[in-house]
């Protein structure tokens, strides 16, 4: 004869582990689908970098030589936010601002990228009449985003995906909610926001680095990731100004 041990103590444990898989799972899901509604392709062959850019974006000067009075010819010169590394006030913080800066540059790329395509797709949305065409282009646009990014988008924690929703703000200037709303429908970004809102996510999340502080360490990481030559720098779609905002804090 056998004896079973058996408590509810284990099965409270079973079941909590089942159910917090059974989350990531849904998290990965969300992520990969609210993603293939944002970033739009046919024929789709760029990969997702963190490589600096070669572009020169930098603005012209000229310049005085001491003791002379000749105009010297222009100098292209990068313009770039020159920032001090951030000074914590606890080691807490510290390690807080780290765990922030390794999120923010793993997510970045996918922030541009989506930015850069958002603009095309809607181009694209405007030439169709149909509204089967539109959502024939668009299912088409899913299934290649699922089998190309899925895998890279299980990589990404609930906290990561919160991220990236704020960085979408900071470069589309609008709320990852409105850009589903407007591809797909309000009924569509309310369910995504409603699913994604059990597990911490809101896609109606703004960024504003100018009153909450995970946004201006955000921001900071951008900065000193562009100016280091870590992160390819975007135009961002909000006025920000870090210099500024730095006193707030």
């Amino acid at each position: 004869m056998y004896t079973i041990n058996f408590s509810f103590g284990d099965l409270y444990l079973t079941f909590g582990t089942v159910f917090d898989n059974f989350k990531i799972k849904i998290v990965h899901k969300f992520l990969i689908f609210t993603f293939s509604f944002i970033i739009p392709v046919l024929g789709f062959s760029q990969k997702v970098n963190t490589q600096p850019s070669n572009e020169n974006n930098g603005v012209k000067l000229k310049y005085l030589v001491e003791n002379d009075s000749t105009i010297v010819d222009p100098v292209e010169l990068d313009e770039v936010v020159l920032l001090s590394p951030m000074k914590f006030k606890s080691r807490l913080e510290r390690r807080e601002y780290l765990i922030l800066k390794r999120k923010t540059r793993k997510v970045w790329p996918y922030a541009t990228l989506a930015a850069e395509r958002l603009q095309t797709l809607n181009k694209r949305l405007e030439n169709l009449e149909r509204k089967a065409d539109k959502r024939r282009y668009t299912k088409i646009i899913q299934r290649y985003i699922e089998e190309e990014f899925t895998q890279e988008l299980k990589n990404l924690t609930k906290t990561e995906g919160q991220i990236l929703v704020k960085l979408m703000y900071r470069q589309t200037g609008k709320t990852t909610f409105d850009i589903v709303k407007n591809l797909k429908s309000g009924w569509r970004a309310f369910w995504y926001n409603t699913t994604a809102s059990m597990f911490n996510i809101s896609l109606k999340e703004e960024y504003d680095p100018s009153k909450v502080k995970e946004d201006y360490y955000i921001e900071h990481i951008l900065q000193r990731s562009f100016q280091r030559g870590i992160l390819k720098k975007q135009p961002a779609a909000l006025e920000i100004n870090v210099l500024n905002i730095k006193k707030n804090f």
